[in-house]
């Protein structure tokens, strides 16, 4: 009781206290002719509070009722008025004359203003449009207009991932790029406007690819990896004399929270700055730090920032206050040029101040003191730089008043606008930059047996743009190349239909899959010709040394593939081969080495990156759902990560167990959107289905996991020792579309859907079924995402009996999937799953007790084939051991 009063008394009080001002300055100030029923335009006296109204038309926008908006954005627009009316004004000068020691003119400082101010109304236009349900998106910027200084102090193709309050940096950098209108685009952003230059209507984010600002969610500090790679894929580019679309001495700017640089993220990301500059490697990049000392509701002490950063070897540390435009231009321009410069990491804390709460609703008095929020609304940056616009003489206070609200009329129109564009009307327009499927392209790429032609920066430095759907066919299209003809699709099968119309044309039609036929002219990287039978561990070692030595925009990395070549030898003697700039080691952090990927994706690399065991990949799958994923959703598809991230997991590792060195879940990669999963079983599929991922990631900018099953990596035998039976050259398969299944056998009895380690197991199995007379055919999918819905459909109904032998888990498995698109499509053929049970792996030989084998595979075939019901392994009820 005593807080809300204390409350309502603050509240009370400074209302009263601006009210006086307001009075007393009775400031005259520009309306719309409409306004307040002034038919004549006339001047009304700023006497009264100044409202936002709910009316639709843009021209009574300010009104004089009061009830329409909360205290807090009605005294934040009272105090800038007030405070700039109560200012006594310098001795006027010329616009083009420095208004401090600084150098700042008072020309610059207006168009600052102007960005503040334009961010500031922004704020408030989409408190309005959400309480309207106009809006969708609230969160704003007020308090961090300061960051305006950062924008001045780089230039506008330096890449910038920004804080979600970084409005007024985004107003200043896009208006200074011809063409663009950042006041409209935040708008339409907030509406969730189909029109967004951006997004598209899919997410209010900062962003826009003419003005190098790539956007970014509100994950707290996931972007960070990203720009950390970024900064060093510029350098390494510039090292391998490849083209970018930004120039070399860019500095790439990355700002977050007080709140966010306390995230394991970023802490992880700035110590991974400093590591590799401490190694001598260029890292041009500025972190900054934009502190109002608030994380939502918890406050962040003073003096945290300073000791957290402001002393660390090899991070030069700034600081400026954000209530002091000129001052924090300074620190900003010294900060940038000492990266651009150095090529050194650098550390900017801005402090600034939160106003108008966390987000949408949110009431600060239920957990700030009123003293607190006074103190941040007495260091408003808006109504600082309009005050230091009075005091230097640059304008009056008539001047900046009217400038104030010219601006919020520009917002008001922008807000009207927005509100009626059109919206995203179908799943098929929200899910079109998910996963473009150029498949034609795609296989010419991977086919491809010369360089690139024209030259990688003339292409893929701008893969995933709108407009690399014409320099692809280019950049791939080679005299040398021979293209087979597409043998990929089964009989009788329908291909989904495809994301657009534009990509209709790229469906070739087949009529069998490619691994039952091999036509006579496709064309194989050099080398691969030998015929030589291999390991799936030798084939990706080879075909990752082919894909680097044909494509100079390839790098592969992370921990121990360089000098050691691997846990397992799989990169082995590639670094010797192609050098440490192309073939590299990392930190022992998951997030650095997928964020690594993320930034030189954006550069126009094709990063393969390693992460040693699939339970290690949890550590940073955020960089994978939450970063690489939504990249080209957020952006409209003008922003891609292609990456081609190689995992090595599963299961039946023999002598070497335990959950983290067998983790067997994939649950929490199949449901990312666009996503790709390649699961190959056999060295020629492994190779195959490698070069088929890297062309995809080039060629459309699809981010895919490379999953290689260990137990698989040196298998050579399949029936018995010695037999050979599982080597393969990898020149045996010459290309594998993304989507399409493998077939072993032609028997008509039984359809046994399997993947990685179950394909082995089931062909070992099939062979015992043959000799009592049951002649099954296994399915291979290969990808797990997305499935091979067609394949699958045609080997099911080919026997009209599928049983799943699934390694994964039986809840959240593959084969709830694999079921579920079967019962979907109206299979009524006999169907039964044979699983993993629902536990961790334990270490020694009580393995076998929770993992599928080909005994339960064998027994589940059987009752399949004379019940129709196949048992289940693991405790689990009777009634839940089959579909």
């Amino acid at each position: 009781m005593e807080i809300r009063q204390s409350v309502s008394d603050f509240t009370g009080n400074i209302s009263t206290r601006i009210r006086e001002m307001v009075e007393e300055c009775a400031v005259p100030v520009r309306r719309a002719a409409t306004l307040n029923g002034l038919a004549d335009g006339s001047e009304v006296a700023a006497t009264t509070p100044l409202r936002i109204c709910a009316e639709p038309r843009v021209r009574d926008i300010w009104t004089i009722r009061e009830g329409i908006i909360n205290d807090r954005d009605v005294d934040l627009d009272r105090w800038f008025r007030a405070e700039v009316a109560a200012t006594t004004p310098g001795p006027a000068r010329a616009q083009q004359e420095p208004i401090d020691a600084t150098g700042l003119t008072g020309e610059r400082c207006l168009e600052l203003f102007h960005a503040q101010a334009a961010s500031r109304h922004l704020d408030l236009a989409a408190r309005r449009l959400t309480r309207e349900g106009h809006g969708y998106y609230s969160i704003g910027s007020s308090g961090h207009e300061s960051n305006v200084a950062v924008a001045a102090a780089l230039r506008v193709t330096d890449p910038a991932l920004l804080h979600y309050r970084s409005g007024a940096f985004f107003v200043h950098r896009a208006r200074q790029v011809p063409g663009l209108d950042p006041i409209l685009d935040v708008m339409r952003g907030v509406a969730a406007a189909a029109t967004d230059p951006i997004s598209g209507g899919r997410h209010k984010v900062f962003g826009n690819k003419p003005a190098h600002i790539i956007p970014q969610t509100s994950t707290i500090a996931s972007h960070l990896p990203r720009a950390v790679g970024l900064a060093f894929a510029l350098e390494r580019a510039t090292q391998l004399r490849l083209e970018t679309e930004w120039p070399r001495d860019s500095v790439v700017v990355c700002s977050f929270g007080d709140a966010s640089a306390n995230h394991s993220t970023a802490a992880g990301a700035i110590n991974a700055a400093i590591h590799t500059a401490h190694q001598g490697v260029p890292m041009p990049i500025l972190f900054v730090c934009e502190d109002n000392g608030l994380g939502i509701s918890v406050p962040t002490p003073r003096t945290w920032i300073e000791q957290a950063y402001g002393s660390r070897p090899g991070l030069a540390y700034f600081d400026a206050d954000g209530a002091d435009l000129p001052a924090a231009l300074a620190t900003a321009t010294a900060a940038a040029d000492y990266v651009r410069a150095q090529r050194k990491p650098a550390f900017l804390r801005l402090r600034t101040v939160r106003l108008l709460g966390h987000a949408g609703s949110d009431v600060e008095s239920a957990y700030r003191r009123p003293a607190d929020i006074a103190a941040d609304l007495r260091r408003d940056p808006v109504t600082a730089t309009g005050r230091l616009l009075v005091t230097t003489g640059v304008a009056t206070p008539e001047a900046i008043i009217s400038r104030y609200d010219e601006i919020a009329e520009q917002v008001a129109e922008a807000a009207e606008t927005a509100r009626h564009e059109p919206k995203l009307g179908s799943a098929a327009e929200v899910m079109a930059p998910l996963a473009p499927a150029r498949s034609a392209l795609v296989r010419i790429d991977a086919l491809r047996t010369g360089p690139m032609s024209p030259p990688l920066g003339a292409t893929t430095a701008h893969a995933g743009s709108p407009d690399s759907a014409q320099r692809v066919p280019e950049a791939t299209a080679s005299p040398a190349l021979t293209v087979p003809p597409d043998t990929s699709e089964p009989a009788g099968a329908t291909q989904p239909a495809p994301a657009s119309a534009a990509l209709a044309a790229d469906a070739i039609p087949g009529s069998r899959s490619v691994s039952q036929s091999s036509p006579a002219n496709w064309s194989v990287p050099p080398d691969a010709a030998s015929g030589e039978p291999l390991t799936l561990a030798q084939a990706v070692n080879q075909t990752l040394a082919q894909l680097l030595e044909r494509d100079p925009d390839v790098l592969v990395f992370g921990e121990d593939v360089g000098r050691k070549g691997g846990v397992y030898g799989v990169t082995k003697g590639l670094q010797q081969k192609f050098g440490v700039r192309r073939v590299f080691d990392t930190l022992l952090d998951e997030q650095s080495v997928l964020g690594t990927a993320l930034g030189a994706g954006l550069a126009g690399f094709v990063p393969i990156p390693e992460i040693q065991y699939l339970a290690y990949v949890h550590n940073a799958e955020d960089q994978l759902r939450g970063e690489a994923a939504t990249l080209s959703f957020f952006s409209g598809g003008r922003y891609r990560n292609p990456v081609v991230a190689r995992i090595a997991g599963l299961a039946y590792q023999k002598g070497f167990g335990g959950h983290f060195h067998n983790d067997n879940s994939l649950a929490a990669l199949r449901d990312i959107p666009g996503l790709v999963i390649a699961a190959p079983a056999r060295a020629d599929d492994a190779a195959a289905m490698l070069r088929t991922c890297v062309s995809a990631a080039r060629v459309d900018g699809r981010v895919c996991v490379f999953l290689e099953p260990i137990a698989l990596y040196h298998t050579r035998d399949l029936h018995h020792d010695g037999d050979g039976g599982w080597l393969a050259p990898i020149s045996a398969v010459p290309h594998a579309e993304i989507g399409r299944a493998r077939a072993h056998g032609t028997g008509s009895d039984l359809t046994i859907v399997s993947f990685a380690n179950g394909v082995p197991m089931s062909l070992r199995v099939a062979r015992r079924l043959a000799a009592r007379g049951v002649h099954a055919r296994v399915l291979d999918l290969r990808w797990l995402a997305p499935l091979p819905v067609p394949d699958l459909l045609d080997h099911a109904r080919a026997t009209g009996r599928v049983l799943i032998a699934d390694e994964t888990r039986r809840s959240g498995g593959v084969s709830e999937a694999v079921s579920a698109v079967l019962l979907d499509a109206g299979f009524d053929g006999r169907l039964a799953r044979v699983t993993s049970a629902d536990s961790f792996v334990p270490l020694g030989p009580a393995a076998s007790t929770v993992l599928l084998d080909e005994s339960a595979i064998e027994a589940a075939a059987l009752a399949l084939l004379t019940t129709g019901v196949g048992p289940a392994r693991g405790a689990v009820p009777p009634s839940d051991r089959t579909c």
